[in-house]
C-alpha cells in the first residue's frame, strides 16, 4: 500500500498539489487518506516532495516551522495562496488513477 501512495506523490508535478484524499483515490485507496500521512513519514529517506500534499481544501497542517517550510517550498515552486489556503482551483493536480496491483486472496 505505501510503495502504490508513494508512486502517486512522486507524480505530483512541480507547482502543483494534491490533498490526502486525493493521493489515496488515486492509489486506489479511497478513504485511506490518513495512511497517506504515514506513508510521507520519513520522506527524505524515499525522496518524496513531501510538500506537494495537503489537507482538504489546500490547508497546511503541519505545525510551526514545519508548516512554515512547506509554505516556503510551494511558494517558491509558484503555488498560488489565497491567504493561508492553497488556491487549489488553480494548483491541484489531476492525478490518474493508478491500476493496484493487489494480491487476490
Amino acid at each position: 500500500m505505501f510503495d502504490d501512495l508513494r508512486k502517486v506523490i512522486r507524480s505530483i508535478p512541480r507547482g502543483k498539489v494534491a490533498t490526502y484524499g486525493q493521493v489515496a483515490e488515486a492509489a486506489d485507496y479511497p478513504g485511506a487518506a490518513r495512511q497517506v500521512v504515514w506513508a510521507l513519514r520519513d520522506s527524505a529517506a524515499h525522496g518524496l516532495p513531501w510538500h506537494r500534499v495537503l489537507a482538504a481544501g489546500g490547508h497546511i497542517r503541519l505545525p510551526g516551522e514545519a508548516g512554515m517550510e512547506q509554505r516556503m517550498r510551494l511558494a517558491s515552486e509558484g503555488v498560488v495562496f489565497t491567504g493561508r489556503r492553497v488556491d487549489l482551483s488553480v494548483c491541484q493536480a489531476k492525478l490518474r488513477k493508478r491500476a493496484a496491483k493487489r494480491k487476490q486472496a
